[in-house]
C-alpha cells in the first residue's frame, strides 16, 4: 500500500492511501463507457432527425470528433469540480482528486488535468499516463504534476478505525457530553484523531500548541461554554460522542 502524507491548512499531517493504477484505470474506463453510451444515444437521435446524406456526413464528423473532445473535457472538469473531486467512474471506484499541498483543488486544477488527458490518455492510449503514474512516488500523471494533484482512495474505513481505538462496543450505555458534535463532518473527526495521534507519538511543543488551538477553535464552532483543563481529553470525548451519535 502506497501512501502520501499531506499537511492541511490547520497544519495537521494526514496520511492518505494513494489510488492504485488499476483503480484509476478502471475509473477512467467507466467514465469512457458512460460517455460512449451518451454519444450513442445522441447519434441515434440525430440519424433519425437528419436523413440527408450530405447533412449526415457533416453531422457525423461533428458528433464523432468535435463534440466528444469538448464533452470529455467538460465532463471531467465539471464532475470533479462540483462532485468533490470525483467523476462517476471515480465515485464507483471510491477514489478522488486532491491537491498535495493540502489546499482544495480549484477549477483550473481540474481543467489542467482534463487537458493533459487528451495527450497522455487519448492520443497515447493511456500508455504514457500509466508509465508516468508508475514511475513517481505520488502516483501522479503529467496532468497531476502540472496541477499539483494526485488521486487517493476514499473508502470509508474511518469508522472502523475509530471503533477499534475507542472500543465503541463497550460504550453502549455511554451518554454523549457534547451532542452538538454532530455539526462536524467525518473529515473533521479524522483531523482531530490525526492531531491526537501526532501529539501522542511526537509530543513536542508544536503539537501541544496545535491541540490547544484546535480545542479553542472547536469551542467556538460548537458553542461550548466551558472546556475541561485537559485539551486532549476534550478531543477524545468529542470523538466518542461523534461515534455514538452517528453510528
Amino acid at each position: 500500500m502506497q501512501t502520501i502524507e499531506i499537511r492541511t491548512t490547520q497544519n495537521v499531517d494526514i496520511e492518505y492511501e494513494l489510488a492504485s493504477l488499476r483503480d484509476r484505470g478502471l475509473a477512467l474506463f467507466l467514465d469512457f463507457m458512460i460517455l460512449a453510451l451518451f454519444f450513442f444515444l445522441l447519434l441515434m437521435m440525430f440519424i433519425g432527425l437528419f436523413q440527408d446524406s450530405a447533412t449526415q456526413g457533416t453531422l457525423f464528423y461533428f458528433l464523432l470528433v468535435i463534440v466528444p473532445l469538448f464533452a470529455f473535457i467538460g465532463y471531467m472538469v465539471l464532475f470533479e469540480a462540483y462532485n468533490n473531486g470525483q467523476t462517476l467512474g471515480k465515485k464507483i471506484m471510491t477514489i478522488k482528486v486532491i491537491r498535495i499541498d493540502g489546499q482544495e483543488p480549484v477549477m483550473s486544477d481540474y481543467f489542467l488535468r482534463a487537458i493533459f488527458h487528451l495527450v497522455e490518455t487519448l492520443l497515447c492510449s493511456g500508455i504514457l499516463g500509466a508509465i508516468v503514474i508508475s514511475s513517481n512516488s505520488h502516483r501522479q500523471r503529467i496532468g497531476d504534476l502540472t496541477a499539483g494533484t494526485t488521486v487517493i482512495r476514499v473508502r470509508n474505513n474511518f469508522r472502523t478505525r475509530l471503533d477499534e481505538i475507542l472500543r465503541i462496543n463497550s460504550l453502549e450505555n455511554y451518554t454523549p457530553v457534547y451532542p452538538q458534535v454532530k455539526l462536524l463532518a467525518e473529515k473533521d473527526m479524522l483531523l482531530i484523531k490525526q492531531a491526537l495521534s501526532r501529539s501522542r507519538s511526537i509530543g513536542n511543543d508544536v503539537h501541544e500548541d496545535l491541540i490547544h488551538d484546535l480545542t479553542l477553535h472547536l469551542k467556538e464552532v460548537l458553542d461550548i461554554k466551558e472546556l475541561p483543563d485537559d485539551a486532549a481529553l476534550f478531543l477524545k470525548t468529542l470523538l466518542k460522542d461523534y461515534i455514538v451519535l452517528t453510528r
